[in-house]
């Protein structure tokens, strides 16, 4: 392993990305402390000193690195860029427009993410100014805990120039992403929620340590442990893992020359929504979180009924009931059916397969293939999902058992070891290119 990183170090094109890459991650991290104007920074002070962060505001702000608490220049974190990709892979399923763009490459690719970087900058809006309404309310502060708003003023003029702080945060984050990718190594905006979660995991384990061994109880950290260090190997099996459909292509004669005849497969992973159903998941679970903030209060007994449900189950201590365990669990097992069915279009595949006279092996081409790949995608997502939601929510699990918050999540663990895994992958290659040895060798 060391000899690894010695080489890494002295190619110089290799060393050039690195150092770059860390020089970018350094300054993300430099933003996340940078507060935006008009902050009562002693609110601030307060969630630093000890004030709990919890349920979808606290995973909001694990993916933020941090930023959140702090409603920093970078408080939306690179979440608005990664839910308008998402939605831009949506649209494609039904405008055939979009669709047409994908299938043109490289130019078709370079206008969509034109497109993206428009739509991010549009949901950034929309959504600082929803935080901004949000930590401006009293409703606000009572999900962060706090006994005072966040924001000191909140006239029409501060409330622009803070909204337009955040935004203008996101569109820097997404330039920086973009900048990894071109001239660093892994991908940008992958390694800036990486850095973000790397970032927190510290003070997690440092506050699992205060709340067990503070307590007297030594054994219950050691058990932490080792479920965090299970999670990781169980990922990284899954995260491995595929099913290989073999695809034979019929020899033709053309000529002299005798084509096809070879041998593939397609492969399928077992859990080939990633981590998007999460971020669906958590989405779908932040708004009501968010809305019922925003509604002033009533003497209405069904709003007040509606607004404290909300409050109990998806606010700052939602992550410890069995409630929201049990939503997040659904929602992430319909959503990992739901993005697989929009990722792998079996017809579309069975389609291709034909047109490039290829079959599977014991099947007929057309319909029959169709079915048997939906079949064999159907069952590989049910136990890809399953995993998916109990990696999530297991944490969540351990917080309602135990009586007290664990700082990570299942989704984080996910994130980290996805990301690692990708980015030494790519070392490796470029090790490889140049006759070193490399990681997984």
């Amino acid at each position: 392993m060391l000899a690894v990183y010695r080489h890494m170090f002295t190619i110089p094109d290799l060393r050039r990305k690195i150092l770059f890459t860390l020089l970018i991650i350094g300054i993300y991290r430099l933003g996340t402390n940078i507060p935006v104007p008009g902050t009562d920074l002693d609110a601030v002070q307060s969630i630093a000193e000890g004030a709990e962060v919890g349920g979808i505001f606290g995973l909001l702000n694990l993916f933020s690195g941090g930023a959140l608490e702090r409603f920093s220049v970078f408080a939306l974190g690179i979440m608005p860029y990664i839910t308008s990709s998402i939605i831009m892979q949506l649209l494609a399923v039904v405008i055939p427009r979009l669709q047409a763009l994908q299938d043109e490459g490289d130019r078709g690719r370079k206008v969509i993410t034109q497109w993206t970087r428009y739509l991010t900058v549009v949901l950034a809006l929309l959504q600082s100014t929803a935080l901004t309404a949000l930590f401006a309310s009293a409703g606000g502060a009572a999900q962060l805990g706090l006994s005072q708003p966040l924001i000191a003023d909140s006239s029409p003029g501060k409330s622009a120039l803070i909204v337009l702080t955040m935004t203008a945060g996101t569109a820097f984050i997404m330039w920086l992403g973009e900048l990894i990718t071109q001239r660093g190594i892994g991908n940008g905006m992958s390694l800036i929620i990486f850095t973000s979660i790397i970032s927190q995991l510290p003070a997690s384990f440092s506050l699992i340590y205060q709340q067990t061994v503070g307590a007297s109880q030594p054994m219950l950290f050691v058990l932490i442990i080792l479920i965090f260090v299970a999670m990781v190997v169980a990922i990284l099996y899954i995260e491995q893992g595929q099913r290989r459909i073999p695809i034979q292509f019929a020899k033709r004669v053309r000529g002299r020359r005798v084509l096809g005849g070879q041998a593939t497969y397609i492969p399928l992973k077992v859990n080939t929504a990633g981590v998007i159903p999460v971020i669906f998941a958590t989405s779908v679970l932040f708004f009501p979180a968010l809305i019922v903030t925003m509604i002033p209060n009533s003497t209405n007994s069904v709003l007040e009924s509606i607004r404290n449900w909300v409050n109990e189950y998806l606010g700052s201590g939602g992550s410890s009931t069995w409630t929201y365990v049990i939503i997040l669990f659904a929602l992430i097992v319909f959503f990992t059916y739901f993005y697989t069915a929009i990722q792998f279009d079996p017809v579309r595949q069975a389609e291709t397969i034909q047109r490039q006279g290829g079959f599977v092996p014991g099947i007929r081409p057309g319909k029959a293939t169709v079915r048997h790949l939906e079949y064999i995608l159907n069952r590989i997502t049910l136990p890809g999902s399953m995993f998916l939601a109990t990696i999530a929510v297991l944490p969540a699990i351990a917080s309602v058992v135990w009586g007290f918050q664990i700082g990570f999540s299942g989704v984080s663990i996910l994130i980290v070891v996805g990301v690692a895994l990708e980015t030494m992958k790519q070392i490796e290659s470029q090790l490889t290119m140049r006759n070193y040895e490399g990681f997984l060798t």
